[in-house]
Formats: structure tokens, C-alpha cells, sequence
């Protein structure tokens, strides 16, 4: 094992999580990490062979380069992590980067929205501190204890302010996308989400079928919680409520508890303006019984807002733009290729919640589906790097995550797991999300393709693969030629992930016949 040492040097966590990823494609490169000294990444150095005396003498300040590697190679290491550092320097050049909030501050007095992304532990504390100086926050770091999380909420509340978070990804404000985002054109539509890509999905369909959004405002998953009873959550209801450009209101979150449910319907009955409720997994019939609309999936209420928005009357959507007979003789000329050994779907997603709502929509007709995130505790994989019957897989989940970047960044991961599942003769459909915008890899969809295509090659077995792509055409991405480049792939790409999800079922019980 080779390793550099730079003491008292900084450079940010996702900067070295991607240079690892270069290195390790070098040739003659076993095993490679670069970060900062500090115990998890020398916790990671270990786990993967790249443990020594010296590394663990590093302070959190040092940055250091650890590389198992051909002596031949090791300068090449380093002239290469000193080329992608110097390219992303100067990126950067023109822009003063302060290095504190005092600093910041001072720079931009009239400074009113603050992106808070550092270790959970010191997190709580900067966002109040940006609270008592009347800074709206975004926190997108997550591991806050939930006891923080109420008090930095009830604080906020108390100024008026938003407190997104913690773990908060996703949120448009004043047209600009933040953190996980997509470009949405403005309308009339605003939108209050508790669920990162369950957010981006509804805001980028709202985009597609020709509307737009006001506001975008994220709370954080557990907002909803009994421990936190929906404070931001109900904060934003009442802006967009109070709003003259918001006409239309869409929620969204996975079921939230009785109590703070009633709360939040309650308000939004109270508030006059027509809104789709998207409680993911939970009864639509809910909000219907308070006047409101209710949503069977993240795409319908997506096109329920639509057509609130064009003084249409919104129908339930529930089946394919291409139409339930298009749709089922697809799925028969799919299975025609399939061996008798094939007969689950292995869902690898990078999106939590598109993850979450696959399961939901599924789980009513295949009993038992395993993940890592699942539905039913039993159904908790008990390894999850070894898929059971019917998988679905969170790649964006803690046990993922550590010492890597978000699936959306680095799908490298994902990619890693669709070669195996593609191997597997047990493997009928791989059912993939594909996500784009602003923070995700800029080209996620080429890199999806070229994963699938080396995993097809390298198993020599037809496998069903089934996506959507989450995005606008306004993205950095463009949402045409991302589909365009899954489709080029062999890959059938629908609509939405709700869209995808049904087709994949209708494989399933095609192969029953």
C-alpha cells in the first residue's frame, strides 16, 4: 500500500469521493482512496486493504492519497490527483468561496437563504446560527438528532422562516433549484414535499405536461413525524396558501402519522385553493372525504395539478399513455425471450422515494418484496448486496452511502449490482430510475446505458429492462436525449416511474400465463 500525506490541506468530501473513482479506473490500480483524515474515511481506508501506521496518524486536516497499486503506476496517481484537483481549482477561481458565515455575511448583507451540507454533528448548531440572523436554511445534512431538528423548527416558526431539513435534497425557490433539482418552468403550481425524488418526479411531470411551479418548498422526511408534528410542513402550506401566484397546492410525502395528517388536511381545506394530496402508499380516499384531491401515484397527482391548473376536472390516472392494449402485448413479446428460469424483478434505484412508491405499487400482487427499505420488516434483506426473489434496492440508503457520493453523483455502485443481477438466471425485469438535473451526474443516463450494455454483453442472457426518467428537457441533461440514449440501449423507457413500475407488473403476470 502506497500513501501521501498533506498536512493542513482541505478540499470538500464529494471532490475526493469522485478522484477515488478516477484512480481506481488506471490501469494497474487495485484499490484507491483519497480524503481527509478523518475516523470514518480511515475506518473505509481499512475496510478496503488500504490500512497502515502512518495513515492512522493523520489528523482531520490532513488530506492524504492511499493507493494499492503497480509501483509503475504511483507517480501516475499522483499526477493525476494533483490534474483533477487543479481542474476543479480553476473552475472555481473566480469565485471567493468565505470560510465562514461571519465572512459570508459580510460579503452579502442582504444574504436570506443559507445551504447548510456538513457532518450531522455540527450541522444543528449552523443552522441556528443562521436562524438568529434571519437566514432561511436548507439543510441538506442528515444524521441530526430529532430532538435538533424540532427545536431548530419551532425556532424558525417562530421568525417566520424556512427550516428545510435536515436531509432535505430538493427544493425550487423563486424559480431557483436547489441542492437535487430540476429546471420547471414558473406557473401556478406550488408544491410542499417531505420526499426529495418523489418531489423532483411531480415537478418535473407538472413540467412535461406544459405547467409550471411557484414554489417548491422541501421540509425533510421526517417533518411529518409525530416527534416533529409537521411544523415546516404546515409553515409552507400556509406561504403557498397565503401566495397570490400559487393557485394550485400539491403535498407530498410518504403517510404521515393519524394525527398529524388530520392537521395538515385540515389546514389545506381551510386554505381555499383546490389541492392534490400525495401521501405515498396511503389511502387516496383520505383527502377526497376532506374535499381535497387525492392522488394514486406521484404521476397522478402530478396530472391531477395539471388539470387543476387548466380549469379541467382531474380523472384518476392509472395506466400507460400508450393504452392498456399497447401496453399488455408489449409485455407478451417481452416474455417471449425469457427463459423458465426467469422470474423476478430486481429494482436498482437511486431515488428513495421512486423506490418506495415501485414497492407500494407492486406489492399488492407480488406479496413479498426485498430491499433494503422494505415495506414489511420481514422483508428486510439480510444482505443486501444479495437480492432475494422480488428486490428493490435503495442505492441513495445510509448502508450504501458511506464514504461515497449520492447514487445521483456516482451511480458507479448501481452499476456494479446491474452486471450481477444480469447474471443472475433468476433475473426476469431490472427496473431502473434514471435522475436528472441539477446535481446529478451530468450525463446519468449515458453512463446508465453504457453499464447496461457492458452487463448484457458480459452475461449473454436476455434480461427485460424497464426505466424512467426523472427530468425536464430544461435540465442540464435534456430529458429527450435521455431517454433517447436508455432507449438506444435496448431499455424501455416510460413516462413516469408509476408507468414503468405497472409495465414491469404486467411482465410479471404475463409470465404466469
Amino acid at each position: 500500500m502506497k500513501l501521501h500525506v498533506k498536512p493542513n490541506a482541505y478540499y470538500d468530501s464529494v471532490t475526493l469521493m469522485l478522484i477515488s473513482r478516477e484512480l481506481k479506473q488506471l490501469s494497474g490500480v487495485h484499490e484507491a482512496l483519497v480524503g481527509m483524515g478523518t475516523d470514518l474515511n480511515k475506518e473505509i481506508a481499512c475496510n478496503i486493504g488500504l490500512n497502515s501506521p502512518d495513515l492512522e496518524k493523520c489528523m482531520v486536516n490532513d488530506f492524504f492519497i492511499a493507493a494499492d497499486c503497480e509501483d509503475a503506476v504511483w507517480e501516475l496517481v499522483l499526477d493525476k490527483v494533483e490534474a483533477l484537483l487543479t481542474a476543479k481549482k480553476e473552475i472555481n477561481i473566480s469565485a471567493y468561496q468565505p470560510a465562514t458565515l461571519e465572512t459570508a455575511v459580510k460579503m452579502m448583507p442582504g444574504l436570506n437563504m443559507a445551504i447548510i451540507s456538513v457532518p450531522g454533528q455540527y450541522a444543528a448548531e449552523l443552522a441556528q446560527d443562521c436562524l438568529e440572523r434571519e437566514i432561511n436554511v436548507m439543510l441538506f445534512s442528515d444524521n441530526v438528532p430529532i430532538e435538533d431538528e424540532r427545536q431548530l423548527k419551532e425556532f424558525a416558526r417562530s421568525k417566520e422562516l424556512l427550516m428545510m431539513g435536515p436531509d432535505c435534497g430538493t427544493a425550487i425557490i423563486n424559480h431557483v433549484p436547489l441542492a437535487f433539482a430540476n429546471v420547471v418552468r414558473p406557473g401556478n403550481i406550488g408544491i410542499v414535499g417531505a420526499s426529495g425524488t418523489g418531489t423532483q418526479e411531480v415537478s418535473s411531470l407538472i413540467d412535461q405536461l406544459g405547467c409550471g411551479v411557484t414554489q417548491v418548498i422541501g421540509t425533510g422526511g421526517r417533518d411529518l413525524k409525530e416527534e416533529i408534528g409537521g411544523l415546516m410542513f404546515s409553515l409552507a402550506l400556509d406561504a403557498l396558501i397565503q401566495d397570490a401566484a400559487t393557485e394550485i397546492i400539491v403535498l407530498i410525502s410518504k403517510p404521515p402519522s393519524k394525527e398529524v395528517q388530520a392537521k395538515i388536511l385540515a389546514k389545506a381545506k381551510a386554505g381555499g385553493k383546490p389541492a392534490v394530496v400525495c401521501f405515498i402508499g396511503g389511502d387516496p380516499a383520505v383527502p377526497v372525504e376532506m374535499g381535497l384531491y387525492g392522488a394514486v401515484s406521484l404521476e397522478d397527482a402530478a396530472r391531477k395539478a395539471v388539470a387543476l391548473a387548466k380549469g379541467e376536472t382531474p380523472d384518476t390516472f392509472d395506466g400507460f399513455d400508450i393504452g392498456m392494449d399497447a401496453a399488455r402485448a408489449l409485455a407478451e413479446q417481452q416474455v417471449e425471450q425469457l427463459a423458465s428460469t426467469q422470474r423476478y424483478v430486481r429494482g436498482l434505484y437511486t431515488g428513495g422515494t421512486l423506490c418506495d412508491e415501485a414497492m407500494k405499487l407492486m406489492i399488492g400482487a407480488l406479496g413479498h418484496i426485498y430491499s433494503n427499505i422494505p415495506l414489511n420488516p420481514e422483508d428486510m434483506l439480510a444482505d443486501k448486496d444479495v437480492s432475494v426473489a422480488h428486490t428493490c434496492l435503495d442505492f441513495g440508503e445510509d448502508a450504501f452511502t458511506v464514504g461515497r457520493p449520492h447514487p445521483m453523483i456516482d451511480p458507479s455502485l448501481r452499476n456494479v449490482r446491474i452486471m450481477q443481477e444480469m447474471g443472475d438466471p433468476q433475473t426476469a425485469v431490472i427496473l431502473l430510475d434514471c435522475v436528472i438535473g441539477y446535481g446529478a451526474h451530468p450525463d446519468a443516463a449515458g453512463e446508465l446505458a453504457q453499464a447496461i450494455t457492458a452487463a448484457r454483453k458480459g452475461s449473454g442472457r436476455e434480461v427485460i429492462v424497464v426505466a424512467s426518467v426523472c427530468g425536464t428537457q430544461s435540465d442540464p441533461q435534456g430529458l429527450a436525449e435521455s431517454r433517447k440514449a436508455l432507449a438506444d440501449a435496448n431499455v424501455l423507457v416510460f413516462p413516469s416511474n408509476a408507468q414503468a413500475v405497472r409495465f414491469t407488473a404486467l411482465v410479471l403476470d404475463c409470465m404466469k400465463g
